[in-house]
């Protein structure tokens, strides 16, 4: 067992993957000479070549067109869009393209691509550079979405990604990848469905993915420590499709759920599961379900008014009293 960083153990997975299949690539800016802006791809260029390791131009459509296409002929391609707020540019090529290619066709292409980018609100970005697109990608049909939370989850679903002949977004977030986390020594692969109960609990689940899971984990402990409140956190690492057994399972067992993230609420992760509540748990609430999320404005540049409009552990625990009537 290795503790590694969130960057190198996707640099693993990419390393084992290209070695294991001589079709798999690398695309991306900045991916190859420079090993990429989060040091995910360090070190390729060098072991594997120009052909294999691609630094293409800032033309996120053009590329991720190519890598798609490429596909279609039996390429492996992981795609590295280097932030998701450009993935706007590219939206064509993965919408109408890549999600849909196996029905327009009968079943007769395939487009077996991985696409990787990060999101989320790092350090005063502004607000075209902190985006958090997750909602937007598990609203198309035809693409799977998982956000990985920890090196051990980056690690085996980029491996499973790479292998799976369906096409993958996986929303990494930038404040994560020098979070560090046991990754075992032998290969493995994660399930590109379901989701992880990360701390067992009988009083209310709080459902996160992704960073937002670090600050559910973080209010459990509070919760347990200073209000005798025994929190479950599930990490809904899989946004689509969403475990539905697994959220019903946990809110059966506490009959109170809390979702956390960090996007705003409108059209979300948190409107969905909810509506996943209502259809098939109703009768085993005790309270109305809850969110937590970020403000639905623009992310502001300066560094106050970016901490007041993005949710943290705080608020969670705030959401959590509030449900038990004790605020």
């Amino acid at each position: 067992m290795a503790d590694i960083m969130y960057w190198e153990a996707i640099r693993r997975a990419h390393d084992e993957e290209m070695e294991h299949d001589p079709l798999v690539i690398a695309m991306g800016e900045d991916i190859a000479v420079a090993g990429g802006t989060y040091k995910a791809t360090q070190g390729l260029y060098e072991k594997y070549g120009e052909e294999r390791v691609i630094d293409t131009p800032i033309s996120e459509g053009g590329y991720t067109g190519l890598g798609i296409g490429a596909s279609f002929v039996g390429v492996r391609p992981i795609i590295e869009i280097m932030s998701v707020n450009f993935a706007w540019l590219a939206m064509d090529q993965i919408f109408n393209t890549a999600a849909k290619v196996r029905y327009m066709s009968g079943g007769q292409l395939e487009a077996p691509v991985v696409i990787r980018s990060p999101g989320g609100t790092a350090h005063q970005l502004g607000a075209q550079h902190s985006a958090r697109m997750e909602k937007v990608f598990m609203g198309v049909a035809g693409l799977r979405v998982v956000t990985p939370s920890t090196p051990k989850q980056a690690y085996g679903l980029l491996k499973s990604a790479v292998r799976c002949q369906d096409p993958v977004f996986i929303n990494e977030h930038e404040l994560m990848y020098n979070m560090k986390g046991e990754v075992p020594d032998e290969e493995f692969f994660l399930p590109l469905e379901g989701s992880d109960v990360v701390r067992e609990g009988s009083d209310v689940t709080l459902f996160g993915y992704n960073i937002s899971v670090h600050w559910c984990q973080q209010a459990a402990e509070t919760l347990a420590s200073k209000h005798g409140i025994n929190a479950e956190v599930i990490d809904l690492y899989s946004l689509s499709p969403l475990d539905r057994a697994g959220i019903k399972a946990s809110v059966a067992k506490t009959h109170k759920a809390i979702v956390v993230e960090e996007a705003e609420a409108p059209v979300g992760v948190g409107s969905e599961v909810i509506s996943i509540l209502n259809e098939d748990c109703f009768f085993e609430l005790d309270a109305a379900p809850r969110r937590v999320s970020a403000l639905n404005v623009p992310i502001p540049f300066n560094h106050g008014l970016e901490k007041a409009a993005i949710p943290n552990a705080s608020n969670v625990v705030e959401a959590v009293l509030g449900m038990f009537g004790k605020t």
